[in-house]
């Protein structure tokens, strides 16, 4: 038995898709599926159903899947918690969360409950959606941030933890003040005079936000740079290279200064809620303490 064949098996049964849950544990397919294969027979029966499109988990997959994930969770946490006691060390609290929520939101907040708690350690771990809510999933974190949007389809099983909503951030088309003025820059544009867009990869959630908030408008964008994290946009958007949508939390001082500038009317902005999730059994003491200040 092979822990990863666990992982694997908890990926596949909540994508229930080959290919994406291959990329999502970053390997290959053929791999993927070998390792799936042998879990099977470390079982001794099929655990999906392969005849159906999309596949399926069989009855017996559907038994083994909370015990697969209840597994991962015990260990991950016995895990953490031997090396901690090795090291001598108080319990961390450990964070998942998008780069975006971990530099503009998460910071600051840590930064008070540490002084109203000294003893508090914290680990954060800044990471893709796919990559935290698997963290949260199989108890490598306490805590999961994220971001939740009315049109995005949430990819963590949210039945299984206990969710509050902290706050909302909006995402705002801006651009940099002088090159937007010098060049005429608008949204949606007109044709001829194109706005260069600098763009999230379309794999991750902004990217996604972005989709739906575009929906079937034709702004005039000519895309000219792509990046997954939401700072190296910022960084672009301040050199005067294009339009982005960016995280309000980390825009406001600019916004305030007119640094960077608005494009577009209200119905071009896209609102997010940050929600904040956990495993109340995981929680110690402080950690119980650390969920209700938030």
């Amino acid at each position: 038995m092979d822990i990863n064949w666990l992982r694997d098996f908890v990926c596949l049964g909540r994508t229930l898709n080959f290919t994406r849950a291959a990329e999502e544990r970053n390997i290959t397919q053929s791999a993927f599926s070998r390792r799936i294969k042998s879990l099977e027979a470390w079982i001794g029966v099929p655990l999906i159903d392969r005849a159906s499109y999309p596949v399926q988990l069989s009855e017996a997959g559907r038994q083994f899947l909370p015990v697969a994930q209840q597994t991962v969770a015990d260990l991950t946490d016995t895990r953490q918690a031997i090396r901690e006691r090795a090291r001598g060390h108080a319990s961390f609290q450990r964070f998942a969360a998008l780069h975006a929520i971990s530099v503009n939101f998460l910071q600051p907040r840590m930064a008070a409950l540490e002084r109203d708690y000294p003893d508090l350690r914290t680990r954060v771990i800044s990471d893709s959606l796919t990559a935290c809510c698997q963290l949260l999933s199989e108890g490598g974190c306490e805590f999961l941030l994220y971001y939740r949007h009315q049109d995005v389809a949430p990819i963590l099983d949210e039945t299984r933890f206990k969710r509050k909503d902290i706050c909302e951030e909006r995402l705002i088309p801006v651009a940099q003040h002088e090159a937007a003025s010098r060049h005429g820059w608008t949204l949606p544009g007109r044709a001829g005079r194109e706005v260069p867009y600098l763009s999230y990869d379309p794999n991750t959630f902004l990217g996604t936000v972005v989709d739906q908030t575009i929906g079937n408008r034709r702004p005039a964008l000519d895309l000219r740079y792509m990046d997954a994290l939401a700072e190296a946009l910022k960084r672009r958007t301040l050199a005067g290279a294009g339009l982005a949508w960016l995280p309000e939390f980390s825009i406001r001082q600019e916004l305030a200064d007119g640094t960077l500038v608005r494009l577009g009317g209200r119905d071009w902005t896209a609102t997010m809620t940050i929600s904040l999730f956990c495993s109340p059994e995981r929680l110690d003491d402080l950690g119980r303490t650390i969920w209700d200040q938030f």
